[in-house]
């Protein structure tokens, strides 16, 4: 699947297959939020961003209005991937249960956050965001971070 985002002018190309298991992680979790972490690389051009996997944090806590994971023990792993593949962290995903896959405050919030940490060193992360209705996927939405902004991907 590939997406476009007007507002950076970049594509985003995200693989069914890993949309499906992130849907299927989503419907296992209900009616509780469930995410992680988002995998990927940028093109040579910077014109497309291809995200390839996704990691499951090793704590979290979670309800049907809330989600909060810890990236304890994932240092390694992002390591590797990026010694291995020259793939790295491109942002964060999360279920909304029985709600939109628009962001709210708390998640564009959290995406600040994310763009400012000095660890992390990522000016425009990624939000996948994925609708789940009555124990069944509904619709997903994808969000660059700019400006302290969130800018959808259509």
């Amino acid at each position: 699947m590939e997406l476009k985002n007007k507002h950076k002018n970049v594509k985003l190309i995200i693989e069914d297959e890993l949309l499906n298991d992130l849907e299927t992680l989503g419907i296992n979790s209900y009616p509780n939020e469930c995410g992680g972490f988002l995998v990927g690389y940028y093109s040579n051009n910077h014109m497309s961003l291809h995200i390839t996997e996704y990691i499951l944090p090793n704590k979290q806590k979670a309800s049907p209005f809330f989600f909060e994971r810890s990236s304890e023990g994932l240092k390694q792993i992002f390591y590797q991937l990026f010694s291995s593949k020259k793939h790295y962290y491109i942002g964060e995903w999360h279920t909304h249960p029985n709600g939109s896959s628009m962001y709210s405050h708390t998640d564009l919030n959290a995406m600040r956050k994310i763009a400012s940490s000095a660890n992390i060193n990522i000016e425009n992360p990624i939000l996948l965001i994925l609708s789940i209705i009555n124990n069944s996927p509904r619709e997903f939405s994808a969000y660059i971070y700019d400006s302290k902004e969130l800018f959808k991907y259509e």
